[in-house]
C-alpha cells in the first residue's frame, strides 16, 4: 500500500482547516501555505466536502472549513475518501476476487494485516495529529 500524493495533499488540507477552529478558509490559502497545486486542492475538496469531513460556502467570502471534532476524523477517514477501502490485495477486501482465497495460505495474512491497518489508521485522528 502505498499512499497517494492525492492522499497526502488532503491530509495536510484537513489539518490545515482544523488548525483553523472553525474559520472559512479560501481555496488559495490553502494552497499557498500547504502547496498543493490549487487545482489538484479544488478536485479534493470536493471529494472532502462529499465526505462530509468540510463545508464549501460559495461566494466573495467564500471558502472550506472543518466541519466537525478533530478527534471524530481519523486518517482512515480521510483515505477512505480519497482513495477507497484500505487493502493490501484485492482479496482482503472481497475474498470473491480470487478463486484461491479460500486455500490461499497468504489470504489470511492480507485479511489480517488489512485489519491491523484500519485500526492503526482509524486511532491516528486529527485531534492527536494537531
Amino acid at each position: 500500500m502505498e499512499i497517494t500524493r492525492e492522499t497526502d495533499y488532503a491530509i495536510r488540507c484537513v489539518l490545515y482547516l482544523a488548525r483553523g477552529k472553525g474559520k472559512v478558509i479560501m481555496i488559495d490559502e490553502i494552497s499557498r501555505n500547504m502547496a498543493i497545486p490549487k487545482s489538484f486542492l479544488a478536485k479534493i475538496l470536493q471529494k472532502l466536502t462529499k465526505g462530509n469531513i468540510v463545508t464549501s460556502f460559495r461566494g466573495v467570502r467564500g471558502g472550506f472549513q472543518f466541519n466537525r471534532m478533530p478527534e471524530e476524523v481519523s486518517l482512515l477517514d480521510i483515505i477512505e475518501i480519497i482513495e477507497g477501502p484500505v487493502a493490501m490485495n484485492a482479496c482482503a477486501l472481497e475474498e470473491k476476487a480470487c478463486s484461491f482465497s479460500s486455500t490461499c495460505t497468504v489470504h489470511p495474512v492480507w485479511t489480517e494485516l488489512r485489519k491491523i491497518v484500519e485500526t492503526y489508521l482509524r486511532n491516528a485522528d486529527i485531534g492527536k495529529l494537531l
